[in-house]
């Protein structure tokens, strides 16, 4: 018997204009399953699960193969997972725009360049080749960009810090006309959208990434028509800027994935000028370490790799590594916790994290979902200890 609010699999597709078969071959993949299946094996879907459609079904039009789809979907549709999904969809919508743009570019280039010299430029068409195999790194910027919100998502939704980590940076910086600044690894550019209206307007900001796709979300944020901001793809390593060019360098949470972190502080040093500053985040070694207690709890083979990123270089180490580049190392923290009333939020920031919770969490969702709703009905507290390492240039 059909429940009330349930559709059966064939009006399910004819709502969605989709194919019965399609819907029976989503269910055989694991990709799409339906939320009732009755006694007799017939298979019931709810509105819940054309949020669900929606996503593979736009990503499937994006390019990706089910495999991909399947990775990149979480199975909730609270409305908190349902706004960030849809805002990362519409970043990718806007990335896949720009790149077939560029194709038709390339095409049109090379088309003419046949045409004015009857000969093909291999340059070119190698050119046009990899603009066209971009697939892989459209994906990889979904999860990165979908990561990355929901760790902020968690913080603003929840943080008992009305500031704001970053107006607070901001205020760090004590910034004066004229001043040049490098931001390495800005993301998507929020510290700067966060304080728009508090930003001097002669000032020189560079903004860059070693990924393309966070630096075009970055100047789509910021908006490419504020002339105060540049835009640089590269690797901090190798800071491509010439000696004492910058009032200030700024990296936040970044120090910690770099391979080489006293080489990057190098190149931070050799690119400040003589009287510039450095400022970087990190965290102190309590951070959020009730997350961690939280997941180990559920399944002991959980680790979250963001645990450790303090061991690489945090509030207890750091001030030893800068030492050797820059003088007055000071640490000054950020005041805050988080009280999380609901699971989503958290779950999603446990997701987002770069350890193994994929592995033993993607069979057991609905069992996670309904722990950490447990821990959260009566408020979940979380222990926050981040800060910034400001420093100068040391005198040579």
């Amino acid at each position: 018997m059909k429940k009330p609010g349930y559709f059966s699999s064939g009006e399910f597709a004819r709502m969605a204009n989709v194919t019965l078969r399609t819907i029976r071959y989503y269910d055989k993949q694991d990709i799409l399953k339906p939320s009732f299946v009755s006694g007799a094996g017939a298979r019931f879907y709810t509105d819940k699960d054309f949020a669900r459609l929606q996503q593979i079904l736009l990503l499937k039009y994006l390019g990706f193969s089910l495999e991909d789809i399947k990775e990149m979907l979480i199975d909730d549709t609270d409305y908190h997972f349902m706004l960030n999904s849809l805002n990362i969809q519409l970043k990718l919508v806007r990335d896949r725009i720009e790149q077939m743009q560029l194709v038709e570019k390339a095409i049109q280039d090379t088309s003419e360049e046949i045409q004015r010299e009857h000969a093909i430029d291999w340059n070119k068409m190698l050119n046009l080749i990899h603009l066209t195999s971009m697939d892989q790194s459209l994906k990889n910027q979904y999860q990165n960009a979908t990561n990355i919100s929901a760790r902020i998502n968690l913080h603003r939704l929840y943080s008992k810090n009305q500031q704001g980590w970053f107006p607070w940076i901001y205020d760090q910086l004590e910034l004066q006309l004229g001043m040049k600044i490098l931001e390495i690894g800005c993301g998507d550019g929020t510290l700067w959208t966060d304080n728009r209206k508090r930003l001097p307007e002669e000032l020189h900001i560079v903004l860059s990434d070693i990924s393309e796709g966070m630096l075009r979300d970055a100047r789509r944020a910021v908006g490419a028509e504020d002339g105060r901001f540049s835009y640089t793809v590269f690797d901090c390593h190798r800071i491509p800027y010439e000696d004492q060019e910058f009032d200030w360098v700024i990296a936040d949470h970044v120090l910690f994935y770099c391979e080489d972190i006293l080489q990057v502080c190098k190149e931070v040093s050799r690119v400040l000028k003589s009287k510039g500053r450095f400022l970087c985040s990190t965290y102190g070694k309590n951070h959020m370490k009730e997350v961690s207690q939280l997941v180990r709890e559920f399944d002991d083979r959980i680790v979250l790799s963001a645990d450790k990123l303090y061991d690489r270089f945090g509030r207890e180490n750091g001030a030893g590594m800068l030492e050797e580049y820059f003088s007055d190392c000071c640490w000054r923290e950020y005041e805050d916790s988080l009280m999380v009333p609901k699971p989503e939020p958290l779950i999603s920031y446990v997701l987002s994290c770069h350890g193994n919770q994929g592995q033993f969490l993607t069979e057991r969702y609905k069992e996670f979902r309904a722990y950490v709703k447990k821990k959260t009905d009566k408020g979940f507290q979380i222990t926050k200890e981040a800060g910034v390492y400001i420093c100068k240039k040391a005198e040579i």
